[in-house]
């Protein structure tokens, strides 16, 4: 579909090649293609001016746009609907100046045709149409049986998707010395300059057989283990004592560099898509740990001239330096992968991270620029636009322990989440001030700045020394009311003392008129005559003297509320006691005798 500005939008379109089982949101503008896969990770762009030509291919359920590079590799997209195909021809012959051709494939069945060579992809035309094609730079290596047959063997990438269960490991041409397209002679048969010709476009033979860096015994976390990482010109090789990856760098989305708080040690993390697999464990970062201060020196085992001509802008022949940053520089020049590194956040300790936990495990939460990375285990990353909104949890809470840290949740569009917990209280601000900076929805901003006041507070303050003065002002604000609190206890004490005064006369309560001097006792009638009568009489409290003679000053104060408030019920023990009382103590044990069964023996 088509906006107002004349851009076309098309969800749910897939990414033909390795990894073609991975939707997408494809747009269509007058400066070229642009391909985002659905929920985060891979980005294909395509501009105007890399591109040769167009093609229309019907494929089942639906039709494919092949995308052919000036530079010889092509880039494909399917899921069109046959209603797309005319309002797609009219705007790309307007704006890009190209228009669409029609391929049709061959389904005949045949298994002998023509071979085509055009840039780096290897079409198979069968009665003029193509019946398919491969891309020469997944060749790792081609041999010759006898005179006319050429095998062509592929990269064991490990970077397949969920859905690919089958994988294209070699296949086999026969080159008749009649052919007409690859000419020979007695001594180079025409399966050999075929050979020749593929082994020139696919960088392999003596210049890719070696490794052109190596790095020994890196400490990889996941997947766990020391690998020897070797970079070859195609493809990335991660070999262990269990355990052998292929990668290819067209599979490399992103690398990072990300420094450990208080560690020497420093994470570089290789993004994938698709990632790896081992068994049905999928890997889309591979982390390495590099140590800080570690030197590097490595001279690259490449020939001089591709080095001046491919990678001439790209790679260096020699470099020396940090190894954690030695090796992203090369990963880099062979990948054209992006390096990112940490942005303008700083956390207390003034660092590039917070500690946090994930789950049940503990690591590190980076706020990037862009991102949010959570290492090293399990490896997190979170786009920025992917999140629908943020939630600061625990940030307000007053204890012993909730106080000294906070919880942060990120709620992703796809109805996911992620919940950052046990933050330090301290690193509260640092991550407001980023994340508003960065103009991320918060969920319960109202509430947050509402506590900022004492959080600002307490940020300063040790875990050990929580001052309950603030404690206290949290409670009584999330309450409702400082002194709701104070007045239950004074109305408790107050429920005490006019008990003393209906009681029932004993020994201690004679001796109450020595409380007298202090006042207490004109100010009790006037309340006792604003109280309805009770029909019952109340249950009396034993106080003493001293505790009379030492609380009058403060009992004078308490009297001041009103005295017309109403009074808190009598419990039901107190009815009870009550109603006790009025039973003599002989009755009560008649009674229990005449409960009782006697047995006479004789």
């Amino acid at each position: 579909m088509a906006d107002s500005s004349g851009v076309h939008q098309y969800g749910n379109i897939l990414l033909g090649g390795r990894g073609g089982t991975n939707p997408g949101q494809l747009k269509i503008h007058p400066g070229g293609f642009l391909w985002k896969k659905s929920g985060g990770g891979k980005v294909v762009e395509v501009a105007k001016g890399d591109i040769s030509s167009l093609n229309w291919t019907r494929v089942p359920k639906g039709y494919q746009l092949a995308i052919r590079l000036k530079a010889g590799s092509n880039v494909k997209f399917n899921g069109f609907r046959e209603q797309d195909i005319s309002n797609l021809n009219n705007f790309l012959s307007s704006n890009l100046g190209l228009t669409p051709e029609d391929r049709p494939l061959a389904i005949s069945g045949r298994n002998w045709g023509d071979a085509e060579l055009e840039g780096n992809i290897l079409s198979f035309m069968v009665g003029g149409k193509q019946a398919f094609e491969i891309s020469v730079a997944d060749v790792s290596q081609t041999q010759l049986q006898g005179k006319n047959e050429v095998v062509v063997e592929f990269h064991v990438d490990d970077t397949t998707s969920a859905n690919e269960k089958d994988t294209l490991m070699e296949i086999s041409f026969h080159i008749p010395s009649t052919n007409a397209t690859f000419v020979g002679d007695d001594e180079r048969p025409s399966a050999q300059i075929f050979r020749e010709k593929i082994l020139s476009m696919a960088d392999v033979g003596p210049s890719g057989a070696e490794a052109i860096a190596l790095f020994e015994e890196v400490h990889i976390l996941t997947p766990r283990g020391r690998y020897n990482v070797e970079l070859h010109l195609s493809f990335l090789r991660l070999q262990g004592q269990a355990n052998d990856f292929k990668i290819q760098y067209n599979s490399v989305v992103r690398l990072f560099v990300l420094p450990k708080s208080n560690q020497p040690h420093t994470f570089v993390v290789i993004t994938l898509d698709p990632p790896i697999r081992k068994g049905q464990t999928f890997y889309p970062h591979i982390v390495l740990q590099f140590p800080t201060e570690e030197i590097a020196e490595c001279a690259l085992s490449i020939n001089p001239e591709l080095l001046n001509t491919k990678y001439k802008d790209r790679l260096l022949p020699i470099y020396k330096g940090l190894s954690h940053d030695v090796f992203p520089q090369i990963l880099r020049g062979l990948s054209e992968a992006k390096v990112t590194r940490p942005g303008k956040f700083r956390s207390s300790q003034d660092g590039y991270a917070v500690r946090a936990s994930l789950k049940a495990e503990e690591g590190t939460l980076y706020p990037l620029e862009k991102s949010f990375f959570f290492l090293p285990k399990p490896p997190t990353l979170i786009l920025h636009d992917e999140i629908d909104y943020i939630e600061f949890e625990r940030h307000g809470a007053a204890g012993s322990m909730s106080s000294h840290y906070f919880d942060l949740v990120i709620h992703l569009k796809t109805v996911q989440e992620h919940q950052f917990r046990n933050i330090q209280r301290n690193e509260y601000h640092n991550l407001f001030n980023f994340i508003s900076s960065k103009n991320l929805k918060i969920i319960n901003l109202a509430e947050t700045q509402a506590a900022t006041g004492v959080a600002a507070a307490l940020e300063g303050s040790d875990d050990e020394g929580v001052d309950p003065h603030l404690n206290r002002i949290r409670s009584a604000r999330e309450s409702g009311a400082a002194g709701d609190g104070e007045d239950s206890d004074e109305e408790d004490e107050d429920f005490v003392a006019e008990k003393d005064d209906a009681g029932s006369p004993t020994d201690d309560s004679e001796e109450e008129p020595d409380a007298s001097d202090s006042g207490e006792d004109e100010e009790r009638p006037a309340k006792k005559e604003k109280r309805p009568k009770e029909t019952a009489p109340k249950p009396m409290v034993k106080k003493s003297k001293k505790d009379d003679g030492e609380d009058g000053d403060k009992k004078k104060k308490r009297k001041k509320k009103d005295p017309n408030a109403p009074k808190r019920a009598l419990s039901g023990f107190m009815y009870f006691s009550q109603a006790e009382r009025e039973v003599p103590l002989l009755q009560i044990s008649l009674d229990i005798l005449i409960g009782c069964s006697f047995t006479v023996y004789g």
